[in-house]
This record gives C-alpha cells, structure tokens and sequence, in this order.
C-alpha cells in the first residue's frame, strides 16, 4: 500500500462509524453501518473492508479484577452522591463487535476508588451497572479515582453483550506518573482525557470478541419488469434445534431484588430490579442473578 492510499492521520473507520452514528436516527441505523464500513475518507481515498475494523484496534484485553468487586451494584450512570469530593470525571464511548457494529444493551459493571484512594466495601460507594443504548453508547459520570500504594489511576470495568462471556477489564489515564511503575498498566487502555474547566472528559471505545456479521451490499430498490409475477414458496416449519429451557424464568418480566427463578434446573436469586430479555438469562448475567 502506498501513501497515498493511507487515510490520514486521525481519519479512521472507527472515527467515522462514530460521527455517522451521532448523525443518523436510530431506525436507520442497522441499514447504514455497511455503508460508513465501507466507506472512504474525506479525501474520497476508499478504505477497505473488513470486519475487525481495521484501524490499528485489537480486541480490548481483559485485566484482573482485583481484590475489591462486589456484585449487586446499583443501576446508575452517575457514581457521583451528595458531597461526594473530587475531580468530576464524565467517560463516554461505544461497545462495539469484531464488525465495528456497535452493541446495544450490553451490561457494563464500574467501580473505583475514591478520592482519597479507598473502596467502599460496606456499601456501593463508586459502584453502578448499566446497559449501553440502541446505538452501543454509555456515559459515566464519576470522578477521577485517587492514588493507593503500588497502583496507578485506574477505573474497574466488566463488560458483557447479551448472551456473551464477560470482559474484566480497566481503564487508565494519560500522563500519570506511576503508570511507569505499576506492573498492571497497559497502554492500550488508556483514555483520551481532556480538560473541560474545573472537570475532566475521558473517552473510551471497547471492542469486544464478539462475532458479527460482515457488512453486506444493500439490496436494490427496483427489479427489472418479468413476465410473470413472482412466486413465494409455501413456508415450511423448521424442528427445533434443541429443546427450550425449562424453568420459571420468562423474558418480558419485572423482577424485583430478591425475587426467585429456575432455570434449567438450578435456582437463582434477583440481585438487581430489572425487566428481563432474551440474552440475559440468569447463567449469562451475573450481575443481575445469583445462583442459590
């Protein structure tokens, strides 16, 4: 590849997935990712698809969960209580597949020190879940976490798309001067963090291992005229792959905390109110149910 044939710097195909994302109505969104995939750059240089994004990303790597997670975590985007002291902190970004399509509905678990470098462990003091949106985008709001002996500045998260394993990861921040020390930091995770005022902005996109599938050619919007109209084959009934989960558990459902469920034959407490869906049955979501 030559040089006139690299987008330039800072033009990715992740960058302008994004801003199409910003630009489109959420119904139109589905029908229009193949196209900014396959797209080109502002220059009208073509970038070519593929689907694991192709713009220097990789899978965003897991990181240990360390001593200090707790599940039950309040449903909230903002971690931030009344007098709560520190640098506000606001962290905005996507979830998206190996198809940089975005992920919606995908769980994401926060939780981080304060700001004088101490867990709540008796409560849920900087703890908070919460689902990504139609579009695969969360915010959250916090402040920036302190420092504790041999750790840099880091925020804890897990991630989960519906019906997927869990990524246990964190995120760090830029110009830290233990970064260098600390044995756990990974640049790749780093945020873009800027100075808003009094407050900081981070931004992060997680690229899960998630299989999607490939952007593909819009059908055309007219057929050449026949001689005879179509015909539709009579449907047919397909034998179910495999038999339905036994249980009491049901999609569509309120559950509040503490409510009980069975679900192929196990039990399971509700750790979190939620509404229930397809994809968050209780063995796929730890942080809503808990096997008892």
């Amino acid at each position: 590849m030559t040089t006139h044939d690299t987008p330039p710097e800072g033009i990715r195909r992740k960058t302008l997935l994004k801003a199409a994302l910003l630009a489109l109505p959420v119904p139109l969104l589905i029908g229009a990712l193949p196209s900014v995939a396959e797209g080109t750059t502002p220059h009208g240089q073509p970038l070519t698809p593929t689907p694991f994004c192709d713009d220097g990303d990789h899978v965003t790597p897991a990181q240990t969960e360390g001593p200090y997670f707790k599940p039950n975590s309040p449903l909230r985007t903002s971690l931030l209580e009344p007098g709560t002291v520190g640098t506000r902190l606001t962290v905005t970004g996507y979830v998206f597949g190996l198809a940089c399509t975005p992920i919606p509905n995908a769980l994401m678990d926060f939780w981080q020190c304060d700001n004088g470098g101490v867990y709540d462990n008796a409560g849920n003091g900087f703890r908070g879940h919460q689902f990504t949106d139609a579009m695969g985008r969360f915010t959250l709001t916090t402040i920036v976490p302190g420092l504790y002996p041999g750790r840099t500045r880091h925020i804890h998260v897990k991630v989960q798309a519906p019906g997927r394993g869990v990524l246990t990861t964190q995120l760090y921040f830029p110009n830290e001067p233990r970064n260098a020390s600390d044995t756990i930091f990974d640049p790749v995770l780093v945020m873009n963090v800027t100075q808003v005022g009094s407050a900081k902005n981070g931004t992060f996109d997680f690229l899960l291992n998630v299989p999607q599938n490939p952007p593909t050619s819009a059908p055309p919007t007219t057929r050449p005229p026949t001689s005879a109209p179509p015909t539709t084959a009579p449907p047919t009934t397909r034998p179910p792959t495999s038999a339905p989960p036994q249980g009491t558990w049901r999609a569509g459902v309120a559950y509040a905390t503490g409510a009980q469920v069975s679900y192929n034959g196990l039990n399971y407490r509700c750790l979190q109110g939620h509404t229930s869906m397809v994809g968050w049955e209780p063995p796929n979501v730890p942080a809503l149910w808990q096997r008892v």
